[in-house]
């Protein structure tokens, strides 16, 4: 799928809410500024690369969810723990047929990052990065990350296979590095 097209599908799962991009762009990999290039570019779960960025954990703050059937979507903030220090805004669809219903049980509860209940729970999986995205923030972003609208971030789209199957779509978006 073309990235815009997935980016769309994605932040499309949540309508009628504030702009959350005046402008996204597909980035290719070699014009990705570090350290964004070193948060995105990768084949690891972001609740890890956070957590080591930062030297602390993360938690979860989950600000819509839906749940259609068997497939669960939810938009959150990776928080630093015990903070109210904004570290990551996310989009995730994820597709539960590939998962035990504990694992299931464990995300809908929304109290622990997906990354580290996939972890916790010896999902079989891998993480294949889709696209770098360059946006610049409208103000739905712009207030969910404390920045200011319009400034420019990166993020990426991402699929994780769990069990050899595509079972979740990614967005995943830093708050802005220095």
């Amino acid at each position: 799928m073309n990235p815009l097209d997935e980016l769309n599908a994605l932040t499309g799962l949540f309508p009628g809410q504030k702009l959350l991009f005046e402008r996204a762009e597909h980035l290719p990999i070699a014009l990705v500024p570090e350290p964004y290039k070193q948060m995105l570019v990768h084949d690891q779960h972001m609740t890890v690369t956070m957590d080591a960025y930062h030297n602390s954990k993360v938690d979860v703050k989950v600000i819509d969810r839906r749940l259609d059937g068997n497939v669960y979507s939810r938009k959150i903030l990776l928080l630093k723990t015990g903070t109210d220090t904004v570290v990551q805004f996310g989009i995730v669809k994820f597709n539960f047929d590939y998962v035990t219903l504990a694992v299931c049980e464990e995300i809908l509860k929304g109290e622990i990052p997906m990354g580290r209940v996939l972890i916790n729970h010896n999902v079989l999986r891998h993480i294949d990065l889709g696209a770098v995205l360059r946006l610049t923030a409208g103000p739905a972003l712009a207030e969910s990350l404390q920045m200011k609208p319009q400034q420019i971030t990166y993020g990426r789209l991402a699929t994780i296979f769990c069990n050899q199957q595509p079972a979740v779509d990614l967005l995943e978006i830093p708050a802005p590095l220095s």
